[in-house]
């Protein structure tokens, strides 16, 4: 029986948060391995990509086509797979009539950097670890088209995006100011939005209660690393990637492969993948093609 990696996945609720890698084999379901920080993450690539079929009501059902997947693709879904997907999602605003409440929040990344979202009440803070948020608050919550709404005037009324580039949040990562730095930005924020005109009756305002990542993420653990560092730029069949899991944040993994030395994994490449172990009697090294991660001025590249 095949497993195939389906990305990193936040375990929140009934123990401690912390990031897992998941796996999906067809007629078998899914499983975890839990991450250790301190622990080695090392696996060898085997065979080609392929689509891991269409995510909906938290599981996977199989690409009916087992269609191939480029190597550097972000998603490990063919283009029919996706467009389900993405039809079935809340960001396409086609269940205008979800009766499941929803929150609208600000999400720090970095100084100045940070986006409005919204998110299921009954999903918690998951979304904001899985977009590798460092902080975060609320700002208000109510039915879907009253958040997405406040959503689109806080977007605008503040000068902020609603989607940000992983790229730029990695950039940022290794250089960040302490908690109470970031607390105090996103304090900011919320008294910005809570003194705008034009919210939804419908949306009841949450307090400013900032919500920190430091130490979930591990972020302490990127302050031995000079510069940035390197970012894996696709997996390939037989490439090695091995090191120690220093910190994770949203999709990526943190490595140290020697001393003073970093490399990032964006875990959504591994998605799609056959990964397996490498013995403890070899000396593994990564063979996979890296790039230097963007030195940020002013939080741009």
């Amino acid at each position: 029986m095949t497993w195939w990696c389906t990305g990193v996945r936040w375990r929140v609720g009934g123990g401690p948060v912390g990031p897992a890698l998941g796996w999906y084999a067809p007629g078998r379901g899914e499983r975890e391995s839990p991450l250790e920080f301190g622990g080695a993450v090392a696996f060898r690539v085997r065979g080609g990509r392929r689509c891991l079929g269409v995510f909906r009501g938290g599981r996977w059902t199989a690409c009916p086509a087992g269609a191939a997947v480029a190597g550097r693709a972000t998603r490990a879904q063919c283009e029919e797979c996706a467009r389900v997907d993405r039809a079935h999602s809340v960001a396409a605003d086609t269940f205008a009539d979800d009766p499941r409440p929803y929150r609208v929040y600000v999400a720090w990344f970095g100084p100045g950097l940070v986006k409005v979202g919204i998110t299921g009440v009954a999903r918690g803070g998951a979304r904001l670890l899985e977009q590798g948020a460092v902080a975060y608050t609320w700002l208000g919550q109510g039915p879907l088209m009253a958040a997405r709404r406040t959503e689109e005037l806080l977007r605008t009324a503040l000068g902020v995006p609603d989607r940000i580039p992983y790229a730029r949040k990695r950039a940022l990562r290794s250089r960040l100011p302490d908690a109470a730095e970031r607390a105090a930005e996103l304090a900011g924020l919320h008294r910005k939005a809570a003194a705008l005109g034009g919210w939804p009756e419908s949306l009841e305002r949450l307090p400013c209660e900032a919500v920190d990542h430091g130490r979930e993420f591990g972020l302490a653990g990127l302050g031995r690393f000079d510069g940035a560092g390197r970012v894996v730029d696709e997996l390939t069949d037989g490439g090695v990637v091995a090191g120690t899991l220093v910190a994770a944040a949203g999709p990526d993994l943190h490595l140290e492969v020697g001393p003073g030395r970093g490399l990032v994994i964006d875990s959504r490449l591994m998605s799609g993948w056959r990964l397996v172990g490498v013995g403890d009697s070899e000396t593994p090294e990564v063979t996979v093609p890296v790039r230097e991660i963007p030195v940020v001025q002013g939080g741009l590249f």
